[in-house]
């Protein structure tokens, strides 16, 4: 099978294209034909410095889309010829940039009618940590006010959608030229970062969720209410930490992989109020393009490799 490897750290050159074996799955596992693959900042992170996976060689990426193949021993929840999706492993390698993966059973959730692989394959890490973040985390609900920091991005335009399913009021930060995208997706205001403090202009915030870190996190702090949540998934820096301490709570989250909160996801997705937005897509062959795109930072919504 083909798959993309790296024996190196480094820009996105070290990415190539390869011939390896297929993989077994072993007890509790399936083995799915991959037809899609979510891009995530964190498999850039990874491939330029190793991060969970420390030294190549490795394949990076976890989020899939794809068919159920085989079945490992004890597994009930599938049948070959399922369509399946889910981010499985995290954070261990699970090589998802390749034409088939292996993964725990319980690690995925069938994909709901009406959604086709690539937004299948947009959705598990960046909608978990949205759910994870925003839900589980922060018992976002009706009335809460949410403050959703680069909320175009993979993690953000969910998190929108995530939030208003739950009855909050969402307020999302972007650069202008993103504003209508904002709207679309149901975010009730939108706040040009770029413009100046979001104090003064935003208050009186129940929840923050944090996707971007440094200077605009520290000024998000200062929206919140007395005694409300700031949730980061970047690690939160000293000085947010000490301003944070008495005041608010605050909360770091490292995704996981979480069967339950794949099928709330797929759940909302079958309510249509929640889609995945795929800005880009690129063939397996052309992981290293998509790479460049992501890194830019400016990317709105997800990226996909098509593989099948």
């Amino acid at each position: 099978m083909r798959a993309i490897r790296q024996l190196s750290l480094g820009g996105p050159d070290v990415l190539e294209l390869v011939d390896v074996p297929r993989p077994e799955p072993g007890p509790t596992e399936v083995l799915v034909r991959v037809a899609a693959a979510g891009v995530n900042p964190v498999d850039w992170k990874v491939r330029a410095r190793g991060g969970f996976l420390g030294e190549p060689p490795f394949t990076v990426g976890w989020d899939v889309a794809g068919v159920v193949e085989e079945l490992g021993r004890g597994v009930t929840r599938f049948a070959p010829g399922d369509r399946v999706f889910g981010m499985p492993r995290f954070p261990r390698e699970a090589a998802a940039y390749a034409e088939y993966v292996t993964a725990p059973s319980r690690q995925l959730a069938l994909i709901p009618e009406g959604l086709g692989d690539v937004e299948a394959a947009a959705l598990p890490l960046a909608g978990l940590t949205a759910w994870q973040a925003l839900v589980e985390t922060a018992g976002v609900g009706p009335k809460s006010r949410v403050l959703i920091l680069a909320a175009a991005g993979g993690v953000g335009h969910l998190a929108v959608q995530i939030a208003k399913a739950r009855g909050a009021y969402v307020i999302g930060t972007a650069r202008a030229e993103k504003h209508a995208f904002l709207a679309s997706v149901g975010a009730d205001e939108a706040v040009d970062y770029t413009t100046g403090p979001l104090a003064g202009g935003v208050d009186d915030v129940d929840v923050v969720l944090d996707l971007v870190g440094g200077e605009t996190a520290l000024d998000a702090l200062s929206t919140l209410r007395d005694g409300g949540v700031f949730v980061t998934v970047t690690g939160a820096a000293d000085e947010v930490r000490d301003q944070a301490a008495g005041r608010v709570r605050l909360e770091g989250v490292l995704v996981e992989p979480d069967r339950l909160g794949m099928e709330a996801l797929a759940e909302l997705v079958a309510e249509g109020v929640l889609r995945p937005h795929v800005s880009a897509t690129f063939p397996l062959a052309d992981a290293a393009r998509a790479h460049e795109a992501g890194e830019t930072g400016r990317t709105q919504g997800k990226l996909v490799l098509t593989v099948a």
